[in-house]
């Protein structure tokens, strides 16, 4: 072997580093990065990216952030501002943010750092208090770290930013809910067309149905919608059609499911036979929504009656709808009557020492993206403009009026989340200390809606083996107890092929029924069926006698009485009126519904036969989804967190989401998930692993060693045989 000269060194040494400064110069200039994580936590979701390129006047990021601090908090202000990176990067136009320093630093001048303090204050953003190691002592110090969203007239705040997890989340929300309207009417490329069909041989019998102010009905739609084209950039175009001609009205009730009327002459009033129809077709490009103008009602005794839209509550529900086609509505109607939980504490039971049974913390999750609408079905209809209806745990029994109502609700598109339990709680009375609580079934007549629908609810809990585990109080023996009625879902028993189900790894499901699927009620070819959760085929029933204290239960002896149950079911498609067939049901009567004067007017005006009203509601749903999901507990303030960062609470979110098209918020929420539970292994499995990391791991490091010494000794060897060494 030669020796290189001097010369040769150097020059090596000179053409790496020039290499090297070269290469760092490219990577300057054609700088990018590949994310190689699974759930791509450092790059922007598409979610994320398509709200932010749809900004269409100017948003602004005003962050206020501490320097020089300590780890953790050092890596969330450089993660913080590579995500402020990635956002700019995709609409340089409309997006910018600026970090203002608020660490005094030795040397530079004070004020320009109060007066971004004075700013930050002005803004809500308050210093936090953090902790630190510093010189083998823990100590506490105040950092800013929070930032603020400017879009217009709108500012929203995040004040404390202390970890990245969920960070995305946070701020694409905030963006997507400041941008949304004003951006969804600049980008639309059609507009929103209103019909009035409205028939002027209706005023012939206005004062014989009751609708004397029908005749003015005509100039008070058309206000309606100047005001709303005035708030809404003019995106409507409004027009108007009479017609009176019974097959051309037949013709248009059976494509937009407009109700028609119909009546004979009346020679005594000088009224000739005729027909008409009175209601709004919203249509904006596929979607189409009808607004009856007059409906049909029936109450007890009095028979038939007709009613007519309320001049003055049109404005806020054509908006709702205009909302909901354009895709940029997020009201949710919550039912609040029917025994239903509360969204707020219960303060008078909490005095008396009883379970509240809120949801305040679900009320703060859903309501930080939607508008939640308390819905009373006793005190009216369920509003069309809704995006989706909850109804949590109801107890009390539905009237065929109600569910008649909550049927029309879907088939006019509302998707419904059902979320149930199969027994009522009741707990013993004053003097029955140590008495356990007995279980009623709940029976409120929405159970035969869901099954014509395709799905029931057995009057039975589901027991799992793999259940939650809490640590038993000394007195008891301690360990730990299994609490068989909470099973813990997990790996097979979760469905994460829905795109809102990705990344849900993990949930403990509270005093859960058990569904089935009524094949014959299911039409396969309009309703599509997801099974999104499931237990463990270590599960077991509990029904008939309830006794949910953990010390009484225990497992069936034989595998042969276990096996896995479905605990949740998303319906997707077109569904099939309950009441398709059948009459339309009375209205039950209040006591300041109608007075007995008011009776007996009314049964004049019934006393006109002939009077015909066709297409009085749909038989058959536009595209809808049904979520059924029979455990209440699920939304209980105890099973989910304030944050919601849990799987628990990403998935009750998720599943609002995706009723609400809201699918790609959904994934981007499960990025945040932590949870990666362990897969479960057999003993003879773990057995297997334990012997391969303890002996055949070593095994093989010592084989590749002397392996690489025998390949160096051969090495040395042949240079030897080549110089005569």
């Amino acid at each position: 072997m030669g020796n290189f000269s001097i010369k040769q060194k150097y020059f090596k040494f000179i053409l790496y580093l020039v290499v090297i400064v070269l290469i760092n110069i490219v990577g300057i200039t054609l700088f990018f990065r590949a994310d190689l994580t699974r759930d791509k936590i450092y790059s922007l979701s598409p979610a994320s990216q398509e709200v932010v390129a749809t900004l269409s006047e100017p948003l602004s990021i005003k962050v206020f952030f501490s320097k020089d601090l300590p780890a953790p908090h050092n890596n969330t202000g450089r993660f913080l501002r590579d995500l402020l990176e990635e956002y700019a990067a995709k609409n340089k136009k409309y997006f910018n943010y600026t970090f203002y320093n608020v660490t005094p630093e030795e040397g530079t001048l004070m004020g320009k750092t109060d007066e971004n303090r004075d700013m930050a204050k002005n803004y809500g953003i308050q210093p936090i208090q953090i902790r630190i190691m510093e010189n083998d002592e823990i100590k506490f110090k105040n950092a800013y770290m929070g930032l603020v969203i400017i879009h217009g007239d709108l500012i929203e705040k995040i004040e404390a930013i202390t970890t990245t997890n969920g960070l995305e989340y946070q701020l694409t929300t905030a963006i997507q809910k400041m941008n949304n309207k004003v951006s969804a009417l600049l980008r639309l490329d059609e507009k929103v067309t209103v019909t009035m069909y409205l028939s002027s041989s209706l005023n012939d019998i206005a004062s014989l149905i009751g609708l004397d102010q029908l005749p003015l009905m005509g100039k008070a739609v058309a206000d309606t919608i100047e005001k709303l084209n005035n708030k809404s950039l003019g995106i409507l175009e409004f027009k108007t059609i009479d017609i009176s001609d019974k097959e051309k009205l037949d013709a248009i009730g059976e494509k937009y499911d407009l109700m028609a009327l119909s009546w004979p002459a009346i020679p005594e009033k000088n009224i000739s036979a005729d027909s008409g129809a009175a209601g709004l077709v919203i249509e904006f490009k596929d979607k189409i929504t009808t607004l009856p103008l007059i409906s049909v009602m029936e109450l007890p005794i009095i028979g038939t009656t007709y009613q007519m839209a309320d001049p003055a509550a049109l404005e806020e529900e054509l908006n709702t709808i205009v909302e909901k086609l354009i895709g940029i509505n997020k009201d949710i109607g919550f039912l609040s009557d029917h025994g239903t939980h509360s969204l707020m504490p219960d303060r008078l039971a909490m005095m008396q020492g009883r379970p509240s049974q809120a949801m305040q913390v679900f009320n703060t999750l859903v309501s930080s993206r939607y508008s939640i609408k308390p819905i009373a079905l006793r005190d009216g209809a369920i509003p069309d403009g809704l995006s989706a209806l909850i109804i949590a745990r109801p107890t009390q029994k539905f009237s065929d009026d109600e569910l008649f109502r909550i049927d029309q609700a879907l088939m006019k598109g509302t998707n419904i989340a059902f979320i149930s339990d199969s027994f009522n709680e009741i707990m013993p009375q004053q003097g029955g200390m140590g008495m356990p609580p007995s279980y009623e079934p709940i029976d409120t007549g929405l159970e035969k809606l869901l099954a014509h629908y395709g799905v029931t609810i057995k009057k039975a809990y589901v027991l799992d083996k793999q259940s939650y585990k809490h640590q038993a109080p000394q007195n008891m023996g301690g360990g730990e107890q299994n609490i068989y009625f909470a099973p813990m879902l997990k790996e097979k028993t979760i469905n994460n092929a829905p795109e809102f189900m990705d990344n849900i790894k993990g949930l403990v499901a509270m005093q859960i029924s058990p569904l089935e699927l009524v094949q014959e009620n299911i039409d396969k070819d309009k309703v599509a069926v997801t099974k999104l959760l499931s237990s463990s085929d270590e599960s077991w029933l509990m029904e008939g006698n309830i006794n949910l204290n953990p010390m009484f239960i225990s497992p069936p002896e034989s595998t042969d009485e276990m096996k896995s149950y479905d605990l949740a079911y998303l319906l997707e498609g077109s569904f099939t009126s309950y009441f398709k067939g059948k009459a339309i049901p009375e209205k039950e009567l209040g006591e300041k519904d109608i007075k007995e004067g008011d009776s007996k007017k009314q049964n004049e005006k019934n006393t006109l036969e002939g009077f015909t009203a066709r297409h009085t509601f749909l038989e058959t749903s536009k595209p809808a989804k049904l979520f059924i999901l029979p455990c209440s507990q699920m939304l209980q303030d105890n099973m989910l967190d304030p944050q919601g960062r849990t799987t628990n609470a990403t998935f009750i979110l998720n599943i609002i989401d995706h009723l609400n098209d809201e699918d790609k918020i959904a994934q981007l929420r499960s990025k945040q998930q932590t949870l990666n539970p362990i897969a479960d292994t057999t003993p003879f499995d773990r057995g297997i692993i334990k012997t391969f990391n303890i002996i055949v791991l070593p095994i093989l490091v010592i084989l590749f060693g002397l392996l690489v010494l025998a390949k160096r000794t051969s090495r040395k060897k042949k240079i030897a045989s080549r110089f005569n060494a």
